[in-house]
């Protein structure tokens, strides 16, 4: 019982870190706990892409499809308070305005939005919304692109070093390297998604490793690992990445 009330209590910090959905206030946090609450990130998808998914199939019987895309899209930023949206703003500012690894750091601190960040978000939004117009079974999309796209972020946790010494921000107790445990559950949890799609499941399975080694090559050589930041920039890009090869292969 107390290794299933523990798993539990991990989930439901896995939940208050990445969404605004309200969690027990009893809930005995702390950053050991939340480091390998990292386990149920993927889990946490699941949970997002079944609400948004969901939503999407709602307005869809009384609104057309573009109108329930839209809703879908506005749902998951609500849900999620915008968390990895953000870290896609500030990674850009910082990977596109700073000249050197310190400065890039330094503007991706910055809570003030910038012309790199502007851009990214906005093409970012605009794909989102014209690709999961355009695929022909969005429902299911949705339930596959939110926990993938975090099992893929997640990933960077285990192959990638945390580069700020100095941080206090919310990401900050990620930067213990997680655990074989963490990294094995977590991995199940979204690679899990792909029975929905089995037929074209080796082609996303080939995008996204491809992706997640050339981002991940970059991020080493920009900035010598991850942030919170990219942690959030790479969940964005995986999902796009998702839904453009689910579109090209329908």
């Amino acid at each position: 019982m107390n290794l299933i009330r523990n798993q539990y209590e991990l989930f439901l910090i896995a939940v208050g870190f990445l969404t605004r959905i309200p969690i027990p206030q009893k809930t005995d946090f702390s950053e050991q706990k939340l480091n390998h609450a990292s386990r149920y990130f993927p889990a946490v998808g699941w949970l997002v892409g079944i609400f948004t998914a969901s939503l999407f199939s709602t307005f869809e019987i009384a609104f057309p499809k573009t109108i329930a895309v839209i809703f879908s899209l506005l749902f998951a930023i609500l849900l999620t308070g915008a968390f990895h949206e953000d870290g896609l703003l500030d990674t850009a500012d910082g990977l596109g305005g700073g000249w050197s690894k310190d400065h890039k750091l330094e503007i991706m601190k910055d809570s003030r939005i910038g012309t790199y960040g502007a851009i990214a978000l906005w093409f970012a939004l605009a794909l989102k919304f014209v690709l999961l117009a355009e695929i022909d079974n969005t429902f299911v999309t949705l339930l596959i692109a939110h926990p993938l796209s975090r099992s893929i972020a997640t990933g960077f946790l285990y192959f990638l070093p945390y580069v700020r010494s100095d941080d206090t921000t919310k990401a900050k107790p990620l930067a213990q390297k997680q655990s074989n445990v963490d990294f094995f559950i977590s991995q199940t949890t979204g690679i899990s998604t792909l029975i929905l799609i089995l037929p074209h499941a080796l082609w996303l399975v080939v995008c996204l490793i491809s992706f997640s080694i050339l981002w991940g090559w970059f991020l080493k050589k920009q900035l010598g690992g991850f942030t919170g930041d990219t942690l959030g920039a790479t969940q964005q890009l995986s999902e796009i990445l998702i839904y453009i090869v689910l579109f090209v292969i329908p």
